[in-house]
């Protein structure tokens, strides 16, 4: 059997390694990136989540290119850059370049199940693992038609926008719904709200990776912080 392309090779890496907490870097010291990186790798950290707002379709901007360029200069780790952004479409290529080895799009940006996988495919085309997120409100029956374009299905257990909001149990149940699907190849993603309180209900739920914010940048031990969601898990 011929290796497998890079981006075959991660999906079966983080395959591999389910369910794995993906930290994310919302909440780090900017000031010291590869310093924050570095403590989260040795707290045991798979990959990184990035999470890129736009300041329209939620209310909140963070960062864009040149923080994604920053993690890849500070790690090895595969970045997972979700694009909580209208016309995600602009910028896919100039994220891969940056480093991205994920690129999730949200489904509420586009106008037809066409338009969303002509982006998977796009981001597909770029060597990135293509990935698909939807809100708490958005129906499973949304994304459908393009589950065999999806490399990952990220499931927001909060409105995306800010960090620290309360988990809203929805997500367990569209968790479970897609990991009993016959046709799901794709890796599970859940973000919001994930703390030692409602880990071990994603993973029960089928999750293989956890978004975490707050519940390891919150604290200064990550390796600590790591070891109790680990336990949970």
């Amino acid at each position: 059997m011929p290796p497998l392309e890079p981006r075959h090779l991660i999906k079966s890496e983080l395959r591999a390694a389910s369910p794995a907490i993906a930290p994310s870097i919302l909440q780090c010291d900017y000031a010291d990136l590869g310093r924050e990186i570095a403590d989260l790798e040795e707290a045991g950290a798979r990959l990184l989540h990035l999470d890129v707002m736009d300041g329209h379709f939620v209310p909140n901007f963070t960062f864009g290119m040149t923080i994604v360029e920053a993690a890849r200069r500070s790690t090895n780790l595969p970045l997972d850059v979700h694009l909580m952004m209208e016309q995600p479409g602009r910028y896919l290529r100039q994220f891969r370049e940056a480093g991205a080895d994920v690129i999730t799009v949200h489904e509420e940006v586009c106008r037809d199940p066409q338009e969303l996988a002509d982006l998977l495919e796009e981001i597909r085309g770029l060597g990135a693992l293509a990935g698909v997120a939807i809100n708490p409100p958005t129906p499973l029956a949304n994304i459908d038609a393009v589950v065999a374009h999806c490399d990952l299905i990220l499931v927001m257990s909060v409105m995306p926008g800010f960090g620290g909001q309360a988990f809203d149990r929805v997500a367990l149940d569209k968790l479970a719904a897609l990991r009993a699907r016959d046709d799901m190849d794709a890796l599970l993603e859940v973000d919001g709200g994930i703390n030692a309180d409602t880990i071990a209900d994603c993973t029960k739920a089928g999750a293989d990776l956890l978004v975490v914010g707050s519940a390891i940048s919150s604290g200064k031990n990550y390796r600590e912080r790591f070891k109790q969601l680990e336990q949970r898990m």
